[in-house]
């Protein structure tokens, strides 16, 4: 009996130890609680759990996870969060803010795909004419294979559909962590590297010294 408590025991006790955060991102989520409070703390505690479990999986499912976790959240304008016109949010931004605009889902999305160990190569965030609604709108794109027809990752239609069947979206430009691309054929012709948008390179900035804002208004209330 003692033997099969302390087998026991120990079973929970690696249950634990396996979902535990290490240093790093024990650091965000102590830096997101001090800048938006307990309960955003707990969002990226839960983001970081989630993205253990999806460690493992094929690059689809994780493409299912990711977007279904990020797209629980609360989709805001700019003007209203942040007071400004055009404002990318890191993932901890969103995250602490539980709200953001289809920057942010887009963003965060890609950043936990490459975390999870899908090539930047097969990632683009691509800059779109939403038709329907009549407005620019950002979504994410997978490419499988460098000739295959992508798969979009958005926030106003949680399927995932291949570009072909989203006929409400025109693109306008893409780029990933390299490069960028103007959308005048289907694979975009190549404009130089991504760093010549100052909205990615003031992201990328906040996102390596933990700057993190605050939006203007409390999206946990």
């Amino acid at each position: 009996m003692k033997k099969r408590w302390l087998i026991a025991l120990l079973a929970i006790s690696a249950s634990f130890t396996s979902v535990a955060l290490n240093t790093q991102e024990q650091r965000w989520v102590n830096a997101v609680r001090e800048t938006y409070g307990d309960r955003a703390g707990k969002r990226v505690e839960t983001w970081r759990k989630e993205m253990s479990k999806y460690q493992g999986l094929s690059e689809k499912k994780q493409l299912y996870e990711v977007n279904r976790f990020f797209n629980q959240l609360n989709f805001v304008n700019d003007i209203n969060l942040w007071g400004k016109k055009d404002y990318w949010a890191t993932p901890l931004e969103f995250l602490g803010s539980n709200a953001g605009d289809c920057e942010d889902f887009t963003i965060a999305k890609y950043f936990s795909l490459l975390e999870l160990g899908v090539s930047d190569k097969k990632l683009r965030l691509v800059y779109v004419k939403a038709i329907t609604l009549n407005q620019f709108h950002m979504v994410l794109a997978y490419y499988s294979t460098p000739s295959a027809e992508p798969v979009i990752l958005d926030n106003i239609n949680p399927e995932i559909l291949t570009a072909s069947k989203r006929r409400d979206l025109l693109p306008v430009y893409s780029f990933n962590g390299k490069n960028l691309w103007l959308m005048k054929s289907k694979k975009g012709q190549l404009a130089g590297k991504s760093s010549r948008l100052s909205l990615w390179n003031d992201l990328r900035a906040r996102e390596r010294n933990l700057n993190l804002n605050k939006p203007i208004i409390n999206y946990d209330e």
